[in-house]
């Protein structure tokens, strides 16, 4: 029976780093996005910069550039990788509502960068969790998913799906 593997489990089940070293380098992008749920006025107060611990989405932005760059020490089976670009977008949509977030990481190397982009938006999301959960302890995170990647052996991937 053949199909696809995991990559990172060996013949007895034991838990594996990949072997990259004879990989070709290509450049490779990874997209990926999510999203925190809030109530209106949760929303308001942040567009406003009214949060109690300052200018919650450019922190957010922060830290989830940093989580990218951190990703192999958060990750046990990641590869130390060094990011040509890091981006983390961070809107308001009031149909949510909440704030949506999308991360995009690039490389020119022997790996993919999805892991770095899924840990930017989970580390953005957590991070406006924090910072708003004073006002709103109900917010919910939610829709974190691997939006497009480019680069490498296994070819392109574009989500066919619309966010939530």
């Amino acid at each position: 029976m053949s199909g696809p593997t995991l990559t990172h489990i060996g013949a007895g089940g034991e838990a594996n780093m990949v072997d990259v070293g004879d990989k070709q380098e290509t450049v490779r992008i990874a997209v990926a996005e999510g999203h925190v749920r809030m109530t209106p006025e949760t929303l308001a107060l942040i567009l406003e910069g009214n949060a109690k611990k300052g200018d919650v989405i450019a922190t957010a932005r922060l830290a989830g550039i940093m989580a990218a760059k951190q990703t192999s020490s958060l990750i046990p089976l990641c590869h130390p990788l060094m990011l040509s670009k890091v981006s983390v977008d961070i809107t308001a949509d009031e149909n949510l509502p909440g704030l949506r977030v999308e991360a995009m990481a690039k490389l020119t190397g022997r790996t993919g960068v999805e892991m770095e982009a899924l840990t930017a938006v989970s580390i953005a999301c957590l991070t406006i969790y924090d910072m708003a959960k004073a006002a709103d302890r109900e917010m919910e995170i939610g829709g974190v998913r691997l939006c497009q990647k480019s680069g490498g052996g296994s070819g392109d991937y574009r989500r066919l799906e619309q966010k939530d």
